[in-house]
């Protein structure tokens, strides 16, 4: 089935125009206070360094942008994290039409990802797993073009080493992605010597460690606190051996729970479950890496480990898996029975946000019914009453402190937890209950 290229393009922009507005007004409309993970990174950004407590700074960095351009606007925020979403989906659609045959086929490969609750119910919270997605794709589009193109330019190479940075200053997890791609390229120039080695490759790894210098002296200057931080979330400081069996078994169900419904979608798009790999496919070689083999790596880290793999952390890995699976099925392809994948698809496009409507409007116990601004103005009327001068610093934890810094109108920096050195550092301070505030 063949269609004009350029209206297959429109309807792919539509279907993105329409997911940008949903997903940032509805949380707009629906959320009394910014989730935790944003005002968290906010309360960073008031005090932009090269990395953080818990993650690396790129979070903080953008969200700072925002609040730099819009203020204390809440919708700015979730339009931000659709925004990182909707480049992360043109690139994969551009990538797609370079892989794909036809016109159509590309649309579904992007289509399918509004079955994978990541890109639409949990999307509205910009955190370091979505800062990763438009990296991720990006890294993988110009690693394709590297590797495929006859023409490139060094400006592919030095954007492939740019965008990898970001990504890795965005989360550590990253990384998966990147060994990936070191294997795949690896895999192409000396194993399979489809590719020949080009020094330009060194371009890429260049760029991409001196764009990570100023973290990792961040790091050694800090006693690697966010290195810390990750390896604890996993849980391997306690040593269990059943662990290396109970966190992979849960890791895999929780995977398959996760991408049931583009499993579904795929279902109703094809006649039958039927392909074939040819193993000198360079596409699927491709595929294979930058899908499955990032997916392998976290279950192969849990396995030996004992690793726990918390289920946000898996967000940018199954961007290609539309695309992934459309190209072996591609084929199979039951271009008859479009009408009812059209009607699974807007089932699955309306049931997520109708179901994030409805927790949000009926459960009353979120972070995101914390009353922050009516705090905000308590603690801004008390000062009043005492001081002419603004506030600019806050201390306590990210949570209430940066609720703070966000919320009031001097936009204080966070300073970080209360003692008493930095409490001596203020000339004045008001502190009621958990959080400090006061003036340098």
């Amino acid at each position: 089935m063949q269609l004009n290229k350029k209206k297959i393009d429109n309807i792919f922009y539509i279907f993105i125009t329409v997911h940008l507005i949903v997903w940032t007004l509805i949380p707009t409309f629906t959320n009394h206070n910014l989730p935790l993970d944003v005002i968290e990174a906010l309360a960073w950004g008031s005090n932009l360094d090269w990395g953080f407590n818990k993650h690396p700074p790129m979070s903080a960095f953008f969200l700072e942008i925002f609040y730099q351009i819009f203020g204390s606007q809440d919708w700015a925020f979730y339009l931000l994290s659709q925004l990182f979403l909707i480049i992360a989906f043109i690139t994969t659609y551009n990538l797609s039409k370079k892989i794909l045959r036809g016109n159509l086929l590309p649309l579904f490969s992007v289509l399918l990802l509004e079955g994978v609750f990541f890109y639409n119910f949990t999307s509205p919270e910009f955190n370091v797993n979505v800062c990763q997605l438009p990296f991720w794709t990006l890294s993988v589009y110009y690693s394709w073009k590297i590797l495929n193109e006859k023409k490139t330019s060094v400006y592919d190479f030095v954007l492939l080493g740019i965008f990898a940075a970001i990504g890795f200053l965005s989360k550590y997890l990253f990384i998966y992605l990147l060994v990936s791609i070191f294997l795949l390229f690896i895999y192409f120039i000396f194993i399979k010597k489809i590719k020949k080695f080009d020094f330009r490759y060194l371009i890429s790894l260049e760029v991409f460690i001196v764009l990570l210098i100023p973290h990792l002296i961040w790091l050694y200057n800090n006693d690697y606190s966010t290195i810390i931080y990750g390896l604890d979330r996993t849980g391997t400081d306690e040593f269990n051996l059943l662990n290396n069996f109970y966190n992979p078994i849960i890791f895999v169900l929780k995977q398959i729970g996760i991408l049931l419904p583009l499993f579904i979608m795929v279902i109703f798009l094809i006649k039958k479950i039927k392909f074939k790999i040819n193993k000198n496919d360079k596409n699927f070689i491709f595929l294979f890496f930058i899908t499955l083999a990032p997916v392998f790596l976290m279950l192969l880290t849990s396995i030996l480990m004992g690793s726990k793999i918390r289920t946000m952390w898996m967000t940018p890995f199954y961007l290609f898996l539309g695309l992934f699976l459309i190209y072996i099925f591609q084929d199979q392809i039951n271009f008859k029975n479009i009408k009812n994948f059209i009607v699974v698809f807007l089932f699955f496009s309306i049931l997520s946000p109708a179901l994030y409507s409805y927790e949000s409007i009926s459960n009353k116990d979120k972070r995101t019914d914390y009353p922050g601004k009516e705090i905000a103005k308590k603690i801004q009327y008390i000062w009043d009453e005492d001081n002419k001068d603004e506030i600019d610093t806050v201390l306590g934890d990210e949570w209430v402190a940066g609720n703070l810094s966000y919320h009031l109108k001097s936009r204080p920096s966070w300073g970080g937890f209360i003692t008493n050195e930095k409490l001596n550092s203020l000339s004045k301070f008001l502190c009621v209950d958990n959080i400090c505030v006061g003036k340098k």
